[in-house]
């Protein structure tokens, strides 16, 4: 959780999770989605993508309930259910625990970070990838990553990047 990195630079104890809905950004996100993994796994990727449409691609508030509903419902998910299930208290602890380790065991600092099974971890940030070459890019980077422990860091300087990067 974003929010919890950029938080404990001064070493307070301070916990994203622990605050409310509102003023932790994603938090709600976070409890919807893991409602929604209880439904169905291939209900979950479908809403997972809606929600990464609808902050990335739409603009959309994704800490708004009625934005995550409408991802929800056009995932075929039961938003009554959900609705129910974000209210489960140990939802909290589950999302510190998550967070804890991702951090301390796989040094995740920022989203996306991909998780591998041979243990590596890598972040990646990417500027308006053509969709026609995104599986192509994706597949790439994830060979690279996965299999190449020994590089640490690959990024463009900035300035002049992302000149001339074109949305599609």
């Amino acid at each position: 959780m974003l929010a919890q990195i950029n938080s404990n630079e001064d070493g307070s104890e301070w916990k994203a999770w622990e605050q409310s809905d509102k003023d932790t950004r994603g938090l709600l996100a976070f409890k919807v989605g893991i409602s929604a993994m209880k439904q169905s796994d291939s209900l979950y990727d479908q809403f997972h993508i809606n929600v990464l449409e609808a902050r990335h691609v739409d603009r959309k508030d994704i800490g708004d309930l009625e934005v995550l509903m409408d991802c929800a419902r056009r995932a075929g998910l039961d938003t009554e259910q959900l609705q129910i299930d974000t209210k489960d208290s140990s939802l909290i602890e589950r999302i510190g625990r998550s967070h804890v380790e991702a951090v301390t065991r796989h040094g995740v600092f920022g989203v996306p970070t991909f998780v591998f099974p041979n243990g590596n971890s890598a972040f990646l940030k990417l500027i308006y990838p053509p969709k026609e070459k995104a599986a192509d890019i994706y597949n790439d980077l994830m060979n690279v990553m996965s299999t190449w422990d020994n590089i640490g860091e690959i990024k463009r300087p900035q300035p002049p990047w992302p000149s001339g990067v074109k949305r599609d």
